[in-house]
């Protein structure tokens, strides 16, 4: 397969709809976890929805985005943000809504501004709860791209599963998952 150039395109179709879908979760996910984790209130409004996105399983948000897309990039796209972002909220807002106040107040009292607390004490201490959330959703796109593309015949890494599946070639389905998930490893390290 490495050596074929149809592979690597196949390969670099799942990578990009992982990526993209991966960066639109943890731009929107983290950009809300924070803006809730400053405001209990609006914390409290998303907890049951984000307890929502997250029972229901990717498969049926696939089945419902085949419904509303069809086989195309949107369908897994939109799964991959439907199953990442609520991963990166909450971590975002427990990140946040966790950090020490006592160290904003102090900050306050030495005249730093708002963008200046937020980027110098509040960011830094969420950025562990905020990492590891990034890091499930990342791994989280990865899956869900190949399974959205398997169910939804949308070609990539998903699609030649699926004809590794209809053939019963062990070793091209073997090869393709080795090829995903030396993917996600770029990516993670990259």
């Amino acid at each position: 397969l490495l050596t074929d150039p149809e592979a690597w395109r196949i390969g670099m179709l799942t990578l990009q709809r992982a990526i993209t879908g991966f960066a639109l979760a943890a731009g929107i996910g983290a950009g809300l976890g924070i803006v809730a984790g400053y405001c209990p209130a609006v914390l409290r409004l998303c907890q049951p929805l984000v307890t929502v996105l997250l029972g229901v399983p990717p498969i049926a948000w696939i089945v419902l985005a085949m419904i509303w897309f069809g086989g195309t990039d949107a369908t897994v796209r939109v799964v991959i943000i439907v199953s990442a972002l609520p991963v990166v909220f909450a971590g975002s807002a427990e990140g946040i809504a966790t950090r020490d106040r006592g160290l904003d107040d102090m900050a306050r009292a030495f005249g730093a501004g708002a963008a200046r607390r937020f980027f110098g004490i509040g960011l830094p201490q969420a950025a562990s709860m905020i990492f590891t959330a990034l890091t499930l959703a990342l791994g989280t796109a990865f899956k869900v791209a190949v399974m959205a593309e398997l169910l939804a015949n949308a070609g990539g890494i998903g699609g030649a599963l699926a004809d590794a599946r209809v053939n019963l070639d062990i070793a091209q389905a073997l090869a393709w998952v080795c090829i995903a998930v030396t993917l996600l490893i770029a990516v993670e390290y990259t």
